[in-house]
């Protein structure tokens, strides 16, 4: 462990919506923050501006604080280190400095490459079954300052466009310790000179990053594994530029996965097979084009922020769900598996239903009333808004959903009397011999001093029996003449719910219908 303060930073860029990829990549860094006291930070790494997206950064910001994942220091809150949005630092001379003195120190040289001198390198490297790569093999044969004469260098850099490329030695072997992989090795010969300062002045990753982190004190650094190939030329610009003693600790995530497992989870696939691959729902505002999010889906935030913890890491037992005091407890990067994680849409549903369930009566009753009163526009005094009602109701219901979106949906007859019934069910069910059945029924209930689930359950049982009948011949039909479904909640518990009079009306109201339709 680094013996100084702990420091982690989320370090997007503002080029669309945040995938859940990346909510991931935030939340593990911000678990292993608060782990150990430390602190989480917020940079926007926006150096690439021709791919800038307007209100992206807006959407990364809103994300997190929707997840629940505080921001210590960064963009939305400030700090010590402001700026933090990478094009604003640019503009105070930050990388150049260091880039220059990369040059200065022999690290880095110019290169006064044009793009179509580049892509005739590609070309003849895949004429002779290779690929072109800048290096220490190549790169005496481009046009840079190692390879032109000091007065030609002198002269182009008054009237060319260049950059500033890293400078890698060859055969050299290049070692650090992962905090997900372990020891990692590479040799420097597959290590490209990488462009630290592009032509437009404005630093790549490769650099911003670099500097960034060490000024900021960034302690561990954790990102996708596609970086881990361009980790060695990371750790050189560390070493080049005498900071390797302040170097963070790199953790390289493994891929989030398709649910088939074959290849990394894009919004094509969400598309594709109806779920969300972003936190929030998201406008693209060139095509206006809108791709859905957890939020709008209805998923409650800590089920999301559970699910995707649990992508790629667990703690070693049983356990699946944890609230955020948990995950931060019992983070550690010890556990986060070097594999791919399958997304699993229906897992996600699951972990969701959980927290649903786990939700109070009252708060559940609260969001209840609001849709009853938008669908059915009753006043707020009406009876069926009582509160003991509301959340009896809630008991019957919450088994059955989800979201809580579905609280009304998932049983309106709850509420309001079916309007139409199952024909299929009727169709298949009914028999005018069933009909002294009802009537019977009717009759016992009528006598029923206690009006709850068991005497209900009881009394349907007795008349069953007396009418020498088997309860699946009626009950199907019984639970169409009370609510017009198939299916729904428990049928005696509604019953006692909608109490002995309403119970009474419906059947009465169903036979009639039998009578007049069937």
């Amino acid at each position: 462990m680094i013996n100084r303060s702990i420091r982690l930073r989320f370090a997007p860029s503002p080029t669309g919506p945040l995938h859940i990829g990346g909510v991931r990549t935030a939340l593990y860094s911000f678990l292993f923050a608060k782990k150990h006291g430390g602190d989480f930070l917020l940079r926007i790494e926006d150096t690439d501006q021709t791919r800038f997206v307007p209100g992206a950064e807006e959407y990364i910001i809103e994300s997190l604080n929707w997840c629940g994942i505080k921001i210590d220091e960064g963009v939305s809150v400030g700090g010590k280190h402001a700026p933090y949005r990478q094009s604003e630092r640019k503009e105070l001379g930050i990388y150049l400095k260091y880039a220059l003195e990369l040059i200065a120190t022999g690290h880095a040289y110019y290169a006064f490459d044009t793009a179509d001198e580049l892509d005739q390198a590609r070309k003849e490297a895949e004429s002779s079954g290779s690929s072109f790569s800048y290096n220490a093999q190549t790169r005496t044969k481009m046009r840079n300052s190692l390879s032109l004469p000091a007065n030609e260098v002198e002269l182009l850099l008054k009237e060319q466009a260049y950059v500033i490329r890293l400078k890698v030695d060859a055969g050299e072997e290049i070692v650090f310790t992962d905090l997900i992989r372990g020891v990692v090795k590479f040799n420097s010969n597959v290590v490209d000179d990488k462009v630290l300062l592009k032509s437009d002045g404005m630093p790549t990753y490769h650099l911003a990053h670099i500097v960034d982190d060490y000024l900021m004190e960034i302690t561990h650094a954790v990102r996708g594994e596609e970086w881990l190939p361009s980790a060695p030329a990371h750790i050189l610009i560390y070493r080049y530029l005498g900071w390797l003693d302040k170097m963070p600790e790199y953790g390289h995530l493994p891929l989030l996965l398709k649910p088939d497992g074959n290849g990394k989870l894009s919004k094509r696939d969400g598309d594709r097979l109806g779920f969300p691959v972003f936190p929030l729902q998201w406008k693209d505002p060139v095509s206006g084009e809108i791709s859905t999010g957890y939020r709008e889906k209805g998923y409650e935030p800590d089920a999301f922020v559970n699910m995707l913890a649990l992508l790629g890491w667990n703690p070693g037992t049983e356990q699946e769900i944890f609230n955020m005091h948990e995950l931060i407890e019992l983070f550690s990067f010890d556990h986060v598996h070097k594999a791919g994680a399958k997304f699993n849409p229906e897992k996600a549903l699951w972990f969701n239903k959980q927290y649903v369930q786990h939700l109070p009566t009252a708060t559940l009753a609260k969001k209840l009333k609001a849709q009853i009163i938008e669908v059915l526009h009753l006043d707020s005094n009406s009876g069926i808004l009582d509160q003991i009602y509301l959340e009896s109701a809630i008991e019957l219901i919450k088994p059955r959903i989800h979201f809580t979106s579905e609280l009304y949906s998932t049983a309106p007859y709850l509420f309001t009397a079916p309007e139409n019934y199952d024909r299929q069910i009727i169709e298949k069910r009914w028999k005018p011999a069933l009909k002294p059945f009802f009537e019977q029924f009717l009759n016992d209930l009528e006598h029923l001093t206690n009006f709850d689930n068991t005497s209900i359950e009881n009394c349907f049982k007795q008349t069953v029996v007396a009418m020498q009948l088997k309860p699946g011949d009626v009950l199907p039909l019984l639970r169409v003449a009370l609510s017009g479904q198939g299916s729904g909640v428990d049928l005696f518990g509604m019953m006692a719910l909608l109490n002995k009079d309403t119970v009474k009306k419906r059947i009465t109201k169903f036979l009639n219908e039998i009578n007049t339709h069937f």
